[in-house]
């Protein structure tokens, strides 16, 4: 199947909602999380806040926050941020399903936290963090339901869920005269995972979006690192970034400059980016620690890359779809 990217000033249609979002969102993961990225460190709250309003400034306008995002520090930034502008933007949060949560007043009581971070009275999509075994998915789903019901909850969504658990997601909101309209999980150049484990292929039978997290392999596919100059700590120690990894995908990073060159000087990002926000019913969210970056994210959609240029990226790629 072929799929066009559109462009800047376009929109796509998230699931059987009537939710309508440019092609590409923001991931704001970055804007309260100090261990991994590092807020208060090598980058401030100033530099989160300059790349929300970068990102409404290029017609970015989605956003997608948890509350494990910083024990729910990015929730406050992006609640703090939303007020900011006038223009209208998606808000989208995580409900973290934790062992303790084993009950219908905890759950609610997540909710409502994360209302109160955001600083709203509805929140656009509340989606579960990832797969819950100690509350049924079944009576999961009701909970949330009850929570659209009540005016908290706009659409609902999953998280790193399975094929199964997305059908058994979708039945069980069916009942209710519900749609299931996301799945997030990982996906990018280097993890094609998706597209053979039944989870793209079930998104597109249920009419759910795949939004598309870590698009850009957590910095990987960005061309700045290398053997000779690996990622900072912690990422240098775990094994998808490690010296054998970095090797590994310098003939993708070649492939991608190679490509960009062709497009008035793209950066290997914005056309792994790109090649993303081609695949039918799937919307990347890149994050940003500052300006800068959520400019840059916003130069990977308003182009096209030819179709000989996205199946030479899925060939030289596919040792990652397990």
């Amino acid at each position: 199947m072929r799929y066009r990217i559109r462009g800047m000033h376009s929109t796509i249609q998230i699931g059987k909602s009537d939710l309508r979002v440019p092609p590409m969102g923001i991931g704001a993961w970055q804007w309260g999380e100090d261990l991994i990225w590092g807020i208060g460190r090598n980058y401030n709250r100033a530099n989160a806040e300059a790349a929300f309003q970068a990102s409404v400034d290029a017609g970015l306008t989605f956003f997608d926050t948890a509350e494990m995002y910083g024990l729910g520090g990015s929730e406050r930034v992006l609640g703090a941020c939303a007020k900011t502008t006038h223009k209208p933007i998606v808000i989208a949060t995580k409900f973290a399903p934790l062992p303790m949560r084993i009950g219908r007043r905890t759950v609610t009581h997540a909710l409502d936290e994360s209302l109160k971070r955001l600083g709203v009275a509805q929140v656009d999509l509340y989606q579960v963090h990832w797969p819950f075994p100690v509350i049924p998915i079944e009576m999961l789903m009701d909970i949330l339901a009850d929570a659209v019901a009540a005016g908290k909850v706009r659409y609902i969504g999953v998280s790193n869920y399975s094929a199964e658990e997305m059908r058994r997601a979708h039945a069980a909101l069916a009942k209710r005269g519900l749609p299931l309209v996301s799945n997030q999980v990982k996906y990018s150049l280097l993890h094609r995972a998706p597209e053979v484990d039944g989870v793209w292929a079930a998104c597109r039978e249920l009419d759910v979006t795949l939004i598309a997290y870590s698009p850009l392999a957590q910095g990987m596919l960005s061309g700045k690192y290398s053997p000779s100059n690996p990622p900072p700590a912690p990422r240098r120690f775990m094994p998808d970034y490690n010296t054998a990894a970095l090797e590994r995908i310098q003939p993708v990073i070649q492939t991608l400059r190679q490509i960009g060159d062709a497009h008035d000087g793209r950066t290997p990002a914005q056309v792994a980016l790109n090649w993303l926000a081609r695949q039918p019913g799937v919307l990347p969210i890149p994050g940003a620690k500052n300006a800068q970056h959520a400019t840059a994210n916003a130069g990977a959609i308003g182009w096209d890359m030819t179709d000989n240029e996205a199946d030479l990226l899925s060939q030289i790629t596919l040792g990652w779809r397990k």
